[in-house]
């Protein structure tokens, strides 16, 4: 049974491949709950990217237990499996639609980056995920509205509104999963890049090395 939740409160929905998941996540996620003052925070690691299809990327298996190593000690945060459990490409409107059958009358946020408005254009049923959530840009550094220039064709004035209305202010962090693969296949420390537990991970596991 679902955890009961006020209508009020919301649930921010943090869809990524997590390869592996950093501090800069956890900190942009924690900010941008603050901000718009929900009681929970799903991450939703992506089985199969949309964007990275035949791209080498840590299974899904790895990915999922960084997640929750990650997030164990904070009440606020939960990892679903969702994605994992469906066949073909990790759409983010499925995954909302899932969690839409599971708290039905509760407000749904969708956290992305501002680096990700150039690509929305290109998401699968852009249209219909803007109208069954409410999606939130993460950090103002960054972000510019000439982006959402390319929806132009795609959505309506007033789904443009919104995308434009919901940039949060949160921090901005310096970290990419991208400098973390780098640095363990250089063999350096990523500590304060990720927390302990995944570091402690990653290396027990081998990932990333090659």
């Amino acid at each position: 049974m679902a955890e009961e939740l006020s209508i009020n409160q919301g649930i921010l929905l943090f869809g990524g491949t997590f390869d592996p998941i950093h501090n800069g996540h956890l900190i942009i996620a924690r900010g941008a709950a603050e901000e718009l003052e929900v009681q929970k925070v799903i991450l939703v690691p992506a089985a199969q990217p949309p964007h990275k299809q035949g791209q080498c990327i840590a299974p899904i298996k790895d990915r999922l237990n960084m997640a929750v190593l990650a997030t164990q000690d904070e009440k606020i945060f939960e990892v679903s499996n969702c994605e994992a459990k469906r066949n073909g490409p990790s759409y983010s409107i499925d995954t909302v639609r899932h969690f839409k059958t599971i708290y039905p009358d509760v407000p749904l946020y969708w956290l992305i980056g501002a680096d990700s408005i150039t690509e929305l254009a290109s998401w699968y049923k852009i249209g219909e995920l803007v109208e069954e959530c409410t999606i939130v840009t993460a950090g103002r550094k960054g972000y510019s509205s000439e982006g959402l220039s390319l929806l132009a064709n795609i959505l309506n004035q007033d789904q443009i509104t919104r995308l434009k209305e919901h940039v949060l202010d949160t921090p901005s962090v310096e970290i990419s999963a991208t400098l973390i693969r780098q640095r363990v296949l250089m063999d350096l420390s990523i500590k304060y890049l990720v927390p302990d537990e995944v570091a402690d991970y990653i290396s027990i596991h081998i990932l990333y090395e090659k």
